[in-house]
């Protein structure tokens, strides 16, 4: 559905329009802010413009046209940098797509060159825009669920897989941003293991391992040849325990639950208590994403998921995907350097 546009509504081009850049051509047409999409598959864009709007140009005629105030990309990973930096360079505010970029020093090339530029960019760690989650880290921060002392991620799926980033760059950059904002994003240790089932040297399956301060620690367990579908992020603290299960339903997304269990004298097993649901109003996180962006944009305020975000996310990731550079074998090391924010 096409919509016109407030004059005072930044205009975006998207750059890649294909299985996740389509959505974002809708939300920012839905938005207004729509102005123009690339991608090499001329029926593709052919038929997003005829659906939703916007001009269908070249990235070199959108780094050329003045009238455009911000640039989202979602290509693959491989072409972030180059794209990102050429829009930083244009005077472009920038959006990406997860990840960030494939290294820290691409990643913190990035982020200097857009606090140069006075520029927003912005990372596409959508799940800090699900009211779920929000309402999460709203009750981490008030201590409702006290001491954290672990927090496990899990995410499955089968498909899609990838042939240009393992499943580690392709899944992790959600939990990895969605832990560091709960426990810091400066875990003491990065650990990992994973194996290549498919191709040699492409991590299928893998869980990663992050020790903090205090005892606090969190796993990530990543699969794309999983056979059915888990995106699970449950909290556990001293005081109570939080499961955010988004396959569910709305009204069953968030769930507190409160064991009888004591730290300090644990009894054997634990009365489980009646756990809770957490009332959240639906709404679509990418919309919510979005509108994020343009907001940032218009009154010059930084991005929940800004580059120092995105960048302290690439560089645990990256100490991790160091862990698993053997091909075709199973690694299990523990990094020897403390992540950097």
């Amino acid at each position: 559905m096409k919509q016109n546009s407030n004059p005072q509504t930044p205009r975006i081009a998207v750059i890649g329009c294909g299985y996740w850049g389509k959505n974002l051509v809708r939300n920012y047409a839905q938005l207004g802010a729509l102005a123009a999409i690339c991608d090499h598959h001329k029926e593709l864009t052919d038929s997003l413009a005829a659906q939703f709007g916007g001009g269908v140009k070249t990235f070199e005629e959108i780094l050329a046209d003045k009238s455009i105030d911000a640039i989202v990309i979602a290509t693959p990973g491989p072409t972030h940098f180059d794209l990102a930096m050429s829009a930083l360079n244009a005077g472009k505010h920038v959006f990406i797509e997860k990840p960030m970029t494939l290294s820290a020093v691409t990643a913190e090339a990035l982020a200097k060159k857009a606090e140069e530029q006075k520029r927003i960019l912005m990372v596409g760690h959508v799940l800090h825009y699900h009211a779920a989650f929000a309402k999460l880290k709203e009750l981490v921060k008030a201590g409702a669920l006290g001491r954290i002392r672990q927090v496990i991620s899990t995410r499955f799926n089968l498909g899609k897989i990838l042939d240009d980033e393992d499943v580690v760059w392709a899944l992790a950059p959600h939990d990895v941003s969605m832990i560091i904002s709960l426990l810091g994003d400066k875990p003491l240790n990065v650990s990992a293991h994973g194996n290549s089932f498919l191709r040699e040297g492409i991590i299928d399956a893998a869980t990663l391992r992050l020790d903090y301060e205090d005892e606090a620690s969190a796993e990530i367990r990543l699969s794309w040849m999983h056979p059915v579908k888990e995106h699970k992020l449950t909290v556990i603290g001293e005081n109570a325990m939080a499961v955010f299960d988004d396959t569910q339903a709305w009204e069953s997304k968030l769930t507190i639950y409160r064991p009888a269990l004591d730290w300090k004298n644990p009894a054997v097993i634990p009365a489980p208590g009646t756990p809770k649901k957490i009332s959240i109003p639906p709404s679509e996180p990418l919309r919510e994403e979005c509108a994020h962006f343009l907001n940032c944009i218009a009154t010059g305020t930084q991005p929940i998921t800004d580059q120092r975000e995105g960048l302290a996310v690439t560089r645990i990731i990256e100490a991790a995907s160091a862990l698993l550079g053997a091909k075709n074998s199973f690694i299990s090391q523990t990094s020897p350097r403390r992540a950097q924010s």
